[in-house]
């Protein structure tokens, strides 16, 4: 597959109390092969469409006109959406270079200082826009396409309008549905059944990933290398998501551990640790149930956060993200640290530095990832280690894969439902309640 996943410092055996023992991992596993069985019967119904999704393509015909206009017309695209209608999106276009595409902005809130600064730098002859919206109702979106849509009444009128929107909800009689037709917007029907949160690997992910660039027919093959390996497994021990659900659920119960860390050691990862968190929060965080995702970059949050993970509560767990880095980026040349090349400047020779002359930014990046990783299981703190092949669009929907699985998993483990999210309806409700008032 197009990367490992080691949990050896994730039991006692190495890393000591904190870590889980035999019997529990073995225990642990029996819950999991549970969760297995149920993905595959839903699988086999058609009851969850998310495990279809690797192995269609048909369903991308109907991105490339989207596609192919807003790479034809436009210089910058505008997403709007929050929580699981953007952070897929955001993760995949991390990978994109600026170069093969229109400069995608992914406009998630209403704060009023930032939302109207960016209409300052765009030409709106020049600009797309993709609003989503599941249930076609969401608060934040519909106030966001409604703001655009009076920007570029008055800027390129109805007709112009018509031709750089696109709404991607529900195929229901919904407010942004409706609105769309009212102004010939093209509308492209979200799955009913498949979660926002679940959603990366839909259009919703893919169509924002298409404009920029990426290859997403790779994003889905590398999820099929995931899924089509879990759905083969006879014992969970050899299913990745099956068995990193089931230490992630065991050191919970039996070890206290109420926070998991996603570390990720290359920016382009950072927006995949953002959607980490939501699917894992809003999916497991029920009945008292779930783990707090933390999400981190390297080395960033070493200077940040390490202090309190190696020495302040052992209560959590760490998976540390890694791709190939040596080699990679700029070379230190050692004649810089010389005081013996003539041609160059005088510069006073430092030795504290010698050890990284000949090295490249890539190498220190490495060694950080495995020197923290060495120190969170010398201070007996379970740490999983997980390496992509490479930061490309395989291996991330691989990795995608992985966690949407683990945590299906990880729910049926923990006696919760994965796909509803019924306090968040709490605060909906309040906020409408305010501004009714």
């Amino acid at each position: 597959m197009p990367y490992t996943q080691s949990i050896e410092n994730c039991l006692a055996a190495a890393i000591g109390a904190g870590g889980l023992g035999e019997t529990e991992l073995a225990s642990a596993l029996d819950e999991a092969h549970g969760g297995l069985a149920q993905l595959r019967a839903w699988r086999e119904s058609d009851f969850l469409p998310l495990l279809a999704l690797p192995g269609r393509r048909d369903d991308l015909e109907a991105l490339r006109p989207v596609i192919d206009s807003c790479q034809e017309h436009c210089t910058d695209v505008l997403v709007l959406g929050t929580g699981g209608s953007s952070l897929g999106g955001r993760a995949l276009c991390a990978l994109a270079q600026p170069h093969r595409g229109p400069r995608i902005h992914f406009l998630e809130n209403v704060d009023p200082w930032r939302f109207s600064p960016v209409f300052d730098r765009l030409d709106l002859e020049r600009t797309g826009v993709i609003a989503i919206s599941k249930s076609g109702g969401t608060s934040e979106t519909m106030m966001q396409f409604l703001a655009c849509l009076k920007r570029f009444r008055d800027s390129v009128g109805d007709a112009g309008i018509a031709d750089r929107f696109t709404a991607i909800t529900e195929p229901t009689d919904n407010p942004l549905r409706r609105l769309a037709g009212q102004f010939g917007i093209h509308s492209l029907d979200h799955d009913p059944r498949i979660g926002g949160r679940f959603s990366v690997l839909s259009l919703v992910g893919l169509l924002p990933a298409a404009i920029a660039g990426l290859d997403i027919e790779a994003v889905r093959d590398g999820a099929a290398e995931v899924l089509e390996s879990a759905m083969a497994a006879d014992d969970p021990k050899d299913s990745a998501p099956a068995l990193g659900a089931a230490v992630s659920a065991a050191l919970a119960r039996e070890h206290g551990i109420a926070a998991t860390v996603f570390m990720a050691y290359a920016d382009a990862l950072g927006e995949t640790a953002l959607w980490f968190r939501q699917l894992w929060a809003e999916s497991l965080g029920k009945q008292g149930k779930g783990t707090t995702p933390i999400d981190a970059v390297g080395t960033v949050d070493q200077h940040s956060q390490l202090q309190l993970w190696l020495d302040g509560p052992a209560d959590k767990m760490f998976t540390i993200l890694t791709a190939p880095s040596l080699g990679q980026g700029d070379r230190i040349d050692p004649e810089m640290l010389s005081t013996n090349v003539p041609e160059l400047p005088p510069l006073s020779h430092v030795p504290e530095l010698d050890w990284l002359a000949g090295r490249t930014f890539g190498d220190l990046l490495d060694a950080h990832a495995r020197g923290t990783a060495d120190a969170l299981a010398a201070r007996g703190r379970p740490v999983r280690t997980m390496r992509l092949d490479a930061v490309d669009e395989m291996s991330l929907g691989a990795l995608l894969m992985h966690f949407m699985l683990e945590t299906i998993v990880a729910a049926h483990m923990m006696g919760v439902n994965p796909f509803d999210q019924p306090a968040v309806e709490d605060g909906k409700v309040r906020a409408r309640a305010y501004m009714e008032e």
